[in-house]
């Protein structure tokens, strides 16, 4: 299934864009690392959130507030909930974009196959979102759980799918065609291309790619030294070492063989010198140092889960949560003070799975860390639990109405 690449090809013009979308049946097939995993797809639920209002105001920043992506073909939109002390969600509002949401080839409840496809801002209190459908990013002013001064700019790339950010930098993940990484500068009126900051990650895929070869997720180190972004089809973890302008120091990144097979997710532990990342393939976890030459050095080998396509990963504290797509789960981890990662149970479960909770992706978690946010996609839902010191979860409240998985479907989550 995999397949080597010897070396990266650079453009400095991206191909031209498509908005089409292949038409899909509900029942998909995935084939990951030599396995095959049938899902079906559910109907859509339908519900009416509450409009936004006109954007006016000044710079306040995100409070007691989740955001989702709906990520709807002909419209994307940002739903908006209230978050209440005990976790629970009330809606606030729907936020159009102003592009459209996009949905990879076969991909089986996942539509956009990424880690990190919408992102808060504390520092600058911007939320940013990507529009697959039409290779834009939207960056939004947040107040309380208002979305405002909303602002549109070119991916620099096809198919958008993923963003990180350090300091007044974020960079774009382009799935498709050859994928690529572009910077750009946070500024008081949303993004501003970063010139010199465009690199091509070298991959063979149609404008609109397919799900199991497109990129996992982009991400930095928490010391802002590294770029980092790992390739499903490829089996590789690739990072670009950093200036301290936020350019990429070198030319074309350092290619690293994952540990584990089809690596998606990159998550940090608190002190910022390990790197977890989620392999979907065996639904496994490897534990890395990533070193100033852009090498990996392994730490801990892939730690298993016993459940089925691990794709997401976020940390609570020293408790690391993981979505398993493949059987609707959520697998708890801990790390000790020697960094040895763990399972919080012997099953692999950090809360007992629902009927009503099915398709899980995407999680986020909110700054205090007390609760963790999954997205359900085949269920158009989001659960809400709270972290509880042994690392289980406690389910609080259940958003429902939120696009479910069909030709598309939901896929971004942040929390604050």
């Amino acid at each position: 299934m995999h397949t080597s690449r010897e070396t990266h090809r650079r453009t400095n013009r991206p191909a031209d864009r498509h908005d089409g979308h292949r038409a899909k049946s509900r029942a998909r097939r995935i084939v990951i690392g030599g396995g095959a995993l049938a899902i079906a797809g559910a109907a859509t639920v339908a519900v009416s959130l509450a409009s936004a209002g006109q954007y006016s105001g000044s710079a306040a920043g995100a409070d007691h507030a989740v955001f989702i992506q709906g990520n709807e073909l002909a419209g994307n939109t940002i739903h908006v909930f209230a978050r209440g002390d005990d976790g629970s969600l009330r809606p606030s509002g729907t936020y159009g974009t102003g592009g459209k949401g996009g949905d990879q080839v076969d991909a089986p409840t996942d539509s956009l196959a990424s880690q990190g496809s919408l992102v808060y801002d504390d520092a600058s209190g911007m939320l940013l979102a990507v529009n697959a459908g039409s290779g834009t990013v939207t960056s939004f002013r947040v107040e309380g759980q208002q979305l405002k001064d909303r602002r549109v700019v070119d991916s620099g790339g096809e198919f958008p799918a993923g963003l990180a950010v350090h300091g007044r930098i974020a960079y774009v993940m382009n799935a498709g065609g050859e994928g690529s990484v572009q910077g750009f500068r946070i500024t008081g009126k949303g993004l501003e291309p970063l010139k010199g900051s465009y690199r091509s990650l070298g991959l063979s895929n149609e404008d609109i790619p397919r799900f199991d070869t497109s990129p996992g997720e982009v991400e930095f180190a928490p010391d802002g030294r590294s770029l980092l972004v790992t390739t499903k089809g490829n089996n590789t973890v690739e990072v670009f070492p950093m200036k301290r302008n936020g350019l990429p120091a070198v030319a074309e990144p350092v290619v690293n063989k994952s540990a584990g097979g089809v690596p998606f997710a990159i998550s940090f532990d608190r002190t910022g010198k390990r790197m977890l990342v989620a392999e979907a393939e065996k639904s496994t976890v490897s534990t890395y140092a990533v070193k100033r030459d852009g090498k990996l050095k392994v730490l801990q080998q892939p730690l298993a889960n016993g459940q089925e396509t691990l794709c997401w990963l976020e940390r609570a504290g020293n408790f690391f949560y993981g979505g398993n797509t493949g059987n609707s789960t959520v697998t708890g981890y801990r790390m000790d003070k020697r960094g040895k990662l763990a399972l919080t149970n012997d099953v692999g479960i950090a809360t007992p799975p629902s009927a009503d909770s099915q398709g899980v992706i995407d999680l986020a978690v909110t700054e205090d860390e007390k609760f963790v946010y999954v997205q359900n996609a085949v269920s158009g839902t989001v659960d809400g639990f709270r972290v509880e010191s042994n690392g289980a979860l406690t389910k609080v409240t259940t958003a429902e109405g939120l696009p479910a998985f069909g030709e598309s479907g939901m896929e971004g989550i942040a929390a604050v």
